[in-house]
This record gives structure tokens, sequence and C-alpha cells, in this order.
């Protein structure tokens, strides 16, 4: 075993827990950040070439999430079982994986674009009420689709770096990645400097060559043997089918968890459509912001998982246990920070995105009853997180499926009959309050009834 993976090794299984937690989420969390502004980013700059351009960038986002969807769903199988095998001191299980996950990215890429080329125009179809509107889903959507390798790389790599603790690395590709594009997108949208005015084409193409970029960095460094991986030559026996077999439990439901957010975008924006494409609008906005509230709790998780799943294949509960403890703190108050930015400034939000009066008044009532879900998503979020860690991905699932889909979508549709909009954003939080108590049900029963804080 290498100098520094006994070194991670001894990090994650003795250092102080507070101390690690920190040192090893900051960086994710500040990554996750950095993520949260290529959602955003191109909506504001869309914002101000036209209304139908802003719709155009929100009805393509669930299908720009699905991709993002596989990329982080396999991201965090492989995650889970490097891990599990650095605590279980198994090193060749984890450079095999390293290898197995170029293999399988591939076939995912090539999945996803045919999907995108086959499937673009029926979706646009059904969410697109002009023409117009639909010329610029395909000239957004179809550069986003194609060019998805750079992105699916890039995050793959990215968790594998995590699985053994090395924060700093993806930290920094995700923030070069980020700086490429919010330097592209003003100058390809509005054609400055010489370039031709691309408008959403250019939004598409500047966040296309960020991820790309990261990608790029992120390979040579792998290649270099800075994330302490190395690539092993494998060949499919039934040891490697079970490998993959095992990395698959958890990223299917990783995968289906973070896909959700399509089909729930999908489902309100058929709700939505029906009251005006302005509301189509407000939720796009409202989608993307509360990114920077959910990114950076995801990115302590990315920190916590490894250090769970680490104890967990080393057989000590009570680290598992108390990074669960300190997660809760954490995660819960930046959800209170979240829900205090969109009750006291839902205002000056809006602003940002050169809103209309119908617009201002929609968005900012959406934001404050959407925030107050916020708070209780903290035990649905990190109860997701502790089952993806042990390997239990199914539970994971069912808890996110109640936050993201089963609950909202028939609340929505029953409640907006009565309260009209209103039914539709009230939806959220019931949702995570009823995922919240199975998420306490569901960890006592797996921790044995002795989790400290819940």
């Amino acid at each position: 075993m290498t100098e520094s993976r006994q070194q991670e090794r001894n990090q994650m299984g003795s250092k102080k827990m507070l101390p690690l937690i920190i040192s090893m989420a900051v960086p994710p969390m500040l990554s996750m950040l950095i993520q949260s502004l290529y959602n955003i980013v191109d909506s504001i700059f869309v914002a101000r070439v036209s209304e139908e351009a802003l719709s155009a960038v929100s009805i393509i986002f669930p299908i720009q999430n699905l991709a993002l969807s596989i990329a982080v769903g396999l991201g965090i199988g492989l995650n889970s079982y490097i891990a599990r095998n650095l605590g279980a001191g198994d090193t060749e299980k984890v450079d095999k994986a390293c290898t197995m996950g170029f293999f399988l990215t591939l076939i995912h890429y090539i999945l996803i674009a045919l999907l995108g080329i086959l499937c673009m125009k029926p979706f646009v179809a059904v969410f697109a009420k002009t023409a117009e509107v639909a010329s610029l889903c395909y000239d957004y959507g179809y550069i986003i689709v194609l060019f998805s390798f750079g992105q699916l790389f890039h995050i793959m790599i990215e968790k594998m770096f995590q699985a053994t603790g090395k924060m700093l690395i993806p930290m920094a590709l995700q923030g070069i990645g980020c700086v490429v594009n919010l330097v592209m997108d003003p100058i390809l949208i509005f054609g400055l400097f010489g370039c031709p005015v691309l408008g959403v084409k250019g939004a598409a193409i500047a966040t296309v060559m960020g991820q790309i970029v990261s990608c790029v960095l992120s390979m040579i460094l792998l290649v270099q043997g800075k994330g302490g991986l190395k690539l092993h030559r494998i060949h499919w026996d039934k040891k490697n089918l079970i490998m993959v077999k095992q990395v698959y439990a958890v990223a299917l439901p990783s995968t289906l968890i973070m896909a959700l957010p399509s089909i729930l975008i999908a489902g309100l924006n058929g709700i939505l459509v029906s009251f005006s494409a302005v509301a189509v609008s407000v939720f796009g906005i409202y989608y993307k912001l509360q990114t920077f509230v959910y990114m950076p709790a995801n990115g302590l998780i990315q920190g916590v998982r490894p250090i769970i799943s680490y104890n967990y294949g080393a057989g000590d509960q009570k680290r598992e246990k108390e990074a669960l403890g300190i997660s809760i703190g954490i995660v819960g108050t930046i959800m209170l920070l979240g829900t205090m930015l969109f009750w006291f400034f839902p205002v000056q939000i809006m602003d940002i995105f050169k809103s209309n009066k119908e617009m201002k008044e929609m968005g900012v009532l959406a934001l404050r009853i959407i925030s107050i879900g916020f708070l209780p998503s903290t035990l649905g979020i990190l109860a997701g997180a502790v089952f993806e860690s042990i390997g239990k991905g199914v539970q994971s699932l069912i808890i996110t499926m109640l936050r993201q889909l089963v609950i909202i979508l028939p609340v929505s549709i029953v409640c907006s009959r009565f309260l009209g909009l209103m039914g539709v954003w009230i939806s959220f939080p019931i949702a995570e309050i009823i995922a919240a108590v199975l998420a306490v049900l569901l960890l006592k029963k797996e921790l044995k009834n002795t989790i400290p804080m819940i």
C-alpha cells in the first residue's frame, strides 16, 4: 500500500471528526457552489436576450439535468465502492474500479448522445408553445447533449478523487471550468471582441467549453497519479462482473435520485404552462436559484460520504454516527440561512433576472413558500447520503422519491385546482416534511435507535 493511501486510511479512520469533516467537506462545498454557477449564469445572461430564450433554457434543463444525473450516479457508485475497499484495505479492487469507471462512462455518453438526438424534438414539442421557443430549445439542447462527454468524464474522475480524500483537486478543476464558462458566456452570447452574436447557442457552447477544460485537466492529473489512484488492466471475469454489480447497486438508485428533478420539472412545467409561460420561467429561475442552497449541502455530503463508507468498511459504527450528527448540524444551518435569504430578499433576487412586474410578483411568492421546506429537508438529504455510503441505495431512493416526485406532483395537481399557483408551491414543503419523518424512522432502524441528534 502506498504511503499516500496509508495516510488517507489513518485520517478517515482516526482523525478527530469535526476537523476531518471540515477538511473533507469545505473543498467540495466550494466546488458545488461553483457548480451552481453553471446552473444560473446561463439564465442570467440569457434573460437579457429575451423571455423566449429564458423559457427555452428552462425547458431544456430537465435534459441537461438527466445527463448530469447519470454522471453523478455512476460517480457516487464508484466513490462508495472505492472508499469501502480502502477501508477494508483492498487496493487491487480500488484500482480496477478506477479503470472500469472509464469504460462505463464511455457507454453512458454514447447512450446519452443517441437518446438526445432521438428524443429532443418530441420532448420540446410538449412544452414549447411557439416555433420561436422550439427553435431556441434545439439551439441550446443539441449542443449540451452532444458535447456532454466533458461533464461525464470529469465528474467520474472527481468522485474517485473524493473517495480517496483528495478534495482540493476537484474544487480547483471545477473552479477553472466555471471561470471559462463565466468568461465565454457574454462573449459568445452577445458577440463581444469580434465574435458573432450566438444567443442561446453561445450559452450552450460556453457551458460545454468549461466542462471539457475541467475534463482534460482531471484526466491529466489522474494519469500523473495526483489522486493516489492507478489505472489497472482488467478482464471480464466473474469477479469484475461482481464489482460492476456492486457499483451499480449504488449508482442506479443514485442516478434515479439525481434524475428525479428532471421528471419533476417536466411534470410541473406541464402543470405550470396551463397558467402561463411566465410561471414556467419563474419555476426555472427558482430551480436554479435553489442550487445555491442545496449545492453546498451536497458538497458537505460529498466530503462526509467517503468518511462514512470508510468507517462502515472498517466496522466502526461509532464514527459513522458521529459523522452523521455533526453533518446534521452543518446542513441544518445551511438550510436555515437559505430560508432566510429567500424570505427576506426575494425582490432583490428576482431583479437579477430583469423580471417584469408579473414575473417578480409570482417569483417572490414562489421563493417564500417553497423555501419553507428547506429546513426539514436536512434529514431527508442526510439519510439518503448515509444509505448511499453503506451501499444501500434502495432506501436512499425511497426517501428521495418522496421528497422530489411521489408527493409533489399529485399534491400540485390537486391543490392547483383550488389554490392556483399557490397549490403548486406549497407541495414542496409538504413533501419535505413527510420525507423527513420517514428518514428519521429508517435511520433509527439502521443505526439501532442510537442516533444522538434525532
